[in-house]
């Protein structure tokens, strides 16, 4: 008997990583649906990767049911890969921005894992993870803002992978500690997103034996 086709879903798809990994799942033979603010942009990805796209501010509960209620089926993969920054010294930030961006950066991953859990809890099965960042575990000057919505990110990840992993939900946390390459080249000094989405998607495959919850990836000439 033919197995079922998995499906994923990559919500704050974009050109980058979000791009890499809807064109790895398209090889991989699953289902993917991808969920942005402006999903007009992602139409080129799409026709590339049979790919569905879905309009979806993560910060709004309201449209992450609404999201979750239009797929097909219960997602085996999550990715949460949104974020937003606001860049400055701390007695120069606009309150109203920063809410913003804590919102998106890790607001709305509780929304999205939330949301997916309660799905995945029933069946037993599937990954839910999340894009950190150098920031998640270190916070730079003029950076507060991105530091505070990529710890919480974390500690959110930590505790979920606490709860639901004894569940059989796999919960993953990426610490990319690096620039990601844009270019078709990418240098020796940036992070490849295809190399990036490699490991998520190994993550997502790993037996239920030797799971883990976090990985950092870097550049090999990058300082720790």
């Amino acid at each position: 008997m033919a197995l079922a086709q998995e499906t994923a879903l990559i919500v704050g798809a974009g050109s980058g990583l979000s791009a890499a990994l809807a064109r790895l799942c398209h090889l991989e033979g699953m289902a993917v649906h991808l969920a942005a603010r402006s999903p007009e942009k992602l139409q080129t990805l799409c026709q590339e990767t049979g790919a569905v796209a879905h309009a979806c501010d993560a910060s709004l509960a309201d449209q992450v049911e609404a999201l979750f209620n239009a797929l097909p089926c219960v997602p085996d993969l999550v990715v949460y890969n949104a974020s937003k920054r606001v860049r400055g010294p701390v007695q120069d930030l606009d309150p109203a921005a920063v809410k913003e961006a804590i919102e998106t950066t890790c607001f709305g991953g509780f929304l999205v894992g939330q949301a997916a859990a309660k799905r995945m809890i029933p069946r037993g099965t599937g990954s839910i993870l999340f894009t950190g960042a150098s920031a998640s575990v270190k916070g730079y000057p003029n950076s507060s803002t991105f530091a505070m919505g990529k710890f919480a990110l974390r500690g959110l990840c930590q505790s979920m992978a606490r709860e639901l992993q004894p569940l059989g939900i796999h919960i993953g946390h990426f610490i990319i500690d690096g620039s990601i390459a844009t270019g078709p080249c990418p240098e020796d000094d940036k992070l490849d997103p295809a190399a990036i989405a490699r490991s998520y998607l190994d993550l997502h495959r790993q037996h239920r034996s030797a799971w883990t919850w976090e990985v950092e990836l870097r550049p090999w000439l990058e300082r720790f």
